[in-house]
């Protein structure tokens, strides 16, 4: 296994957000740069399909699956990434200085599944989505844990563990580690409790080719405050027992349009929620996590003059002290 290229920077703030690929994947660092982001987050492809296409259907450019787990393989190829379009990528990147691209994975993979056929098809995605990014120089793919629907906790747990043994092995070379996010919690989705994280890494075999993502939303959501400074602290003493603050390879920083405790997703803009501006003081301030990118999920429309990501990341920015 090749090691895990380097996820931070030198950087002391690192705020960016989440931008569209339309156009071409370049197009995300120039919007990026556009509204000063330091950092990117991007989907390598449409976040509401699957990664691969029927061979009847395939361009000459896309991949056989070879050796993965399609009971027909021939019947299916990845949708490849040109050389074209990763070079434009690269080089928009470096030309606007925006550093740690992310990713983030298709909402389709559920690692979590009891059926069969959604499990093995979660996870050929997943080696999609890590050579993807492996390819563009991404270093991490943010993945949802998953949802048990008809099982249980515990093993739709186990099922997410050995579905990550199973990309690992299938992606021995990727660079672009997985990023498990915490979750809100809504329905039977696994992720809201810092202990599912905890319980995922510790039962996966090649655990030094993990991190977490934590968005702040869900944490809310999912019942742990961060208002007061005594809130945060012991919110992130939690996450440290369970998962380890040395996990964290990125945040996702949203505001909550719904109270503590609610398990319900619904991002805001930056203070105009229930969370406040509190609890991104704290972790702004935070020396632990100077050098982890941070990155905006919030809505997309446009505020009265000016886009909304200027907003938010002026509101940040205007944070630190």
């Amino acid at each position: 296994m090749k090691t895990s290229q380097k996820w931070w920077t030198d950087l002391v703030t690192l705020l960016g957000a989440h931008m569209s690929i339309a156009g071409g994947l370049h197009k995300a660092a120039e919007a990026a740069a556009n509204v000063r982001c330091d950092v990117v987050q991007i989907f390598t492809g449409s976040p509401s399909q699957w990664p691969f296409v029927q061979a009847s259907r395939a361009k000459k450019t896309d991949v056989q699956f070879d050796g993965l787990l399609t009971k027909n393989n021939n019947q299916w190829r990845a949708k490849a990434i040109s050389d074209k379009e990763e070079q434009q990528f690269k080089e928009a990147l470096a030309r606007h200085k925006i550093t740690l691209p992310l990713a983030h994975a298709s909402y389709l993979i559920n690692l979590a599944s009891p059926d069969e056929e959604l499990w093995q098809k979660s996870i050929e995605a997943m080696v999609i989505e890590l050579g993807r990014a492996s390819q563009l120089g991404i270093f991490g793919v943010v993945m949802h844990p998953g949802s048990f629907t008809t099982s249980s906790e515990a093993v739709g747990l186990a099922r997410i563990a050995a579905a990550i043994d199973k990309i690992h092995t299938l992606a021995p070379d990727a660079t672009a580690q997985i990023l498990l996010e915490n979750t809100a919690g809504q329905g039977s989705n696994l992720g809201w409790k810092f202990e599912h994280l905890g319980e995922i890494i510790a039962q996966v075999k090649q655990a030094d080719r993990l991190g977490v993502c934590i968005d702040t939303c869900h944490t809310f959501a999912a019942g742990y405050p961060l208002g007061t400074k005594e809130e945060f602290d012991a919110t992130f003493e939690s996450l440290e027992n369970a998962v380890g603050i040395n996990r964290i390879r990125a945040f996702h920083l949203n505001d909550s349009k719904k109270e503590l405790g609610s398990r319900v997703d619904r991002h805001e803009h930056i203070g105009q929620g229930c969370l406040g501006l509190e609890p991104f003081r704290h972790l702004l301030n935070d020396k632990r996590f100077t050098k982890v990118p941070m990155y905006l999920e919030t809505p997309k429309e446009d505020a009265d003059e000016e886009p909304w990501d200027v907003v938010n990341l002026r509101t940040l920015r205007s944070l630190i002290a």
